[in-house]
């Protein structure tokens, strides 16, 4: 017979879910707040914020990221530090020379990952890269550049899928299904996201997998936010859209070809079974380098 739970695990799991929502719902109420502000800033109208936060852009990509980071951060300390009584260790932020190894590891895993993702998609579909006009001097400025417009987007994700609420339900639920919930909801946070196909939205629950492995690798969330940072900059870097979000770099032009269902089409390689292949290499990898950290 199974034994049924206690009431003091039922108390736990339910605070650990209470919290988690109330940390999620914190983050929404602060982050948009401050994403309309940016945006009525940025647009010059309040009637035009509504269509400049739906277009995409440079400019609307990293004020939105930096908006949900600071939302992320704030919830962390309202709901992690203060009501949960966290600290830093906990939450594994760690900072120094592991921090720095931890994001630099996981920058090259997740742009090894990213290219692998495309390479597929030459190479078992009808992907290819073009010249186009403009220097490799204007090349590296622009990805540099692109880069820093989705770092900030990049760690405020993990700030929320891979910190608080992470760290709270697996202290009840066992790491393992912690992640798998947290990938699950990580995929269905990006369904406004343009052109998104159900393949595409189970692909990024599998990069949440991904990015979960990583946060319990040596670095804990800079290791997380690296690998997140790594991919995202990589496909941007070779001309790739980036979950549906195009990026303009010169020098070079990526024409996904097809079939869309193996190259991702319009959407970027996260649409396609590229991305899957990639991305199960990428969370064996990811596993393997947990066991290198035994206070994970």
């Amino acid at each position: 017979m199974t034994e049924a739970p206690s009431a003091g695990w039922v108390r736990r799991s339910g605070a650990a879910i209470g919290w988690s929502v109330a940390f999620f719902v914190l983050c929404y109420l602060i982050a948009t707040g401050l994403a309309i502000g940016g945006a009525w800033i940025a647009a010059g109208s309040l009637d035009a914020v509504q269509e400049w936060i739906r277009t995409p852009s440079a400019t609307s990509i990293f004020i939105q990221g930096c908006a949900v980071l600071v939302a992320g951060l704030v919830a962390t300390w309202a709901v992690g530090f203060r009501a949960r009584g966290l600290d830093a260790s906990a939450l594994r932020y760690e900072g120094g020379r592991r921090g720095l190894a931890g994001f630099g590891g996981g920058f090259l895993l997740g742009g090894i990952a990213a290219g692998l993702a495309l390479i597929l998609a030459v190479v078992a579909g009808s992907a290819e890269w073009v010249r186009e006009s403009g220097s490799w001097a204007e090349y590296a400025a622009e990805s540099v550049r692109t880069l820093f417009i989705l770092a900030p987007g990049a760690l405020a994700e993990e700030v929320l899928f891979r910190g608080v609420p992470l760290v709270l339900l697996a202290a009840v639920f066992g790491r393992g299904p912690a992640l798998v919930a947290l990938a699950v909801l990580f995929g269905l946070a990006h369904l406004a996201n343009p052109g998104v196909t159900p393949l595409a939205v189970a692909n990024i629950a599998g990069a949440g997998l991904f990015l979960g492995l990583a946060f319990y690798a040596p670095g804990g969330i800079l290791t997380a936010f690296g690998a997140h940072l790594g991919w995202n900059a990589t496909l941007a870097a070779l001309d790739a859209p980036v979950s549906g979000l195009p990026f303009s770099i010169p020098t070079i032009d990526y024409d996904a070809g097809g079939p869309p269902w193996l190259t991702g089409g319009a959407f970027g390689p996260e649409g396609g079974l590229t991305a899957t292949v990639a991305l199960v290499f990428a969370c064996l990898g990811a596993a393997r380098w947990t066991r290198k950290d035994p206070a994970a």
